[in-house]
């Protein structure tokens, strides 16, 4: 079904002044055709009065970057785009099944200040418009195995907007609830795909190779690639992803103290691993400066303790406590 924005209603001020105008006469002729006893002129102004109050519902009004999707007698009769003062068929009635739906984004917050499914406005036009704007959808965390089945907490916020309002409300139920699903079933189908460091032998890409993606390090890349993926699931709900970030990310509780240690312990490794070059080049650069300033000459059993001696001093985790010999070194 495609689009029909009806461009040429808005001319609800003028409907309004011949409205007015209508019933200012039919007032008047009420009265003259009472003082004249002319009951047939008398039925139709009291006619007019009093159904020509249906007349008045063919009037909308919409504020910037909203739309109206009317129906008439169940069949799509356009919408309504753009701020102004409109007048339609009055026998046409709003459609937007997503009208009460509450979900935790902006713009979609009930008076009473409360998040769900069925509360705030009451079935009425004003309820029915479709904001057009850019909102932004902040579903809750999710509990997810990544791609070395460690369970993380994740959760994301999307930017979207609706650019075709009929795609919105008749080719999709619910188009907030269901661009809320897609956005979870993306995000499901994304995480799994990367661990949440980066991994030996693990391909985050698709081309057989292994990478070194990763959930924490490259979160662009992820963020990209969950807004391509929501994009493709909900273009027939006729809305646009403008953008997709990740906001929380955190290993499960369950496991988030051992991982903590395990980082921990990689951490030491990695010291212990620049400790142990270090000292080597400088136990090595010592000998050196020894043997070609002539200062001592040493054994290779002499060179040994020596190398001993110095790892242990350039690799204790406590200052060494040096023991003065005054005697012979034999």
């Amino acid at each position: 079904m495609e689009e029909k924005v009806l461009t040429n209603k808005k001319h609800g001020m003028l409907m309004l002044v011949i409205l007015l105008a209508l019933y200012a006469v039919s007032v008047f002729m009420l009265l003259k055709s009472a003082m004249s006893d002319n009951l047939a002129v008398m039925a139709i102004c009291i006619a007019y009065i009093i159904f020509g109050l249906l007349l008045f519902a063919g009037f909308r009004t919409l504020k910037p970057q909203e739309a109206l999707v009317l129906t008439l007698f169940g069949k799509y009769y356009g919408t309504l785009k753009g701020e102004g003062f409109y007048y339609v068929n009055p026998f046409c009635s709003a459609f937007n099944p997503a009208a009460n739906t509450r979900l935790g984004q902006s713009g979609d917050i009930s008076p009473k200040g409360k998040l769900g499914v069925g509360s705030g406005e009451s079935d009425t036009t004003s309820g029915k418009r479709i904001s057009l704007k850019i909102m932004t959808l902040n579903n809750a965390v999710q509990k997810i195995n990544d791609a070395l089945g460690n369970p993380v907490e994740i959760g994301i916020a999307v930017m979207w907007r609706v650019t075709d309002t009929t795609k919105a409300v008749f080719n999709v139920d619910n188009f907030k609830e269901y661009l809320s699903l897609q956005s979870d079933s993306a995000l499901r189908n994304v995480v799994r795909l990367y661990p949440y460091d980066a991994a030996p032998n693990i391909d985050t890409t698709g081309d057989g190779m292994a990478d070194e993606g990763s959930l924490r390090g490259s979160s662009d890349v992820v963020a990209e690639r969950i807004k391509n993926d929501i994009q493709e699931r909900v273009v027939e709900a006729g809305i646009e992803i403008i953008e997709a970030r990740i906001t929380y990310l955190a290993y499960a509780p369950e496991i988030a103290a051992v991982m903590l240690q395990r980082q921990q312990a990689s951490a030491v490794v990695d010291a212990r691993a620049m400790i142990v070059d270090g000292a080597v080049g400088m136990v090595k650069l010592a000998l050196e400066k020894l043997n070609e300033d002539g200062i001592v000459e040493l054994d290779e059993e002499r060179k040994a303790a020596m190398v001993s001696n110095l790892m242990v001093v350039l690799c204790g985790n406590h200052d060494a406590q040096p023991i003065v010999n005054s005697g012979s070194l034999y």
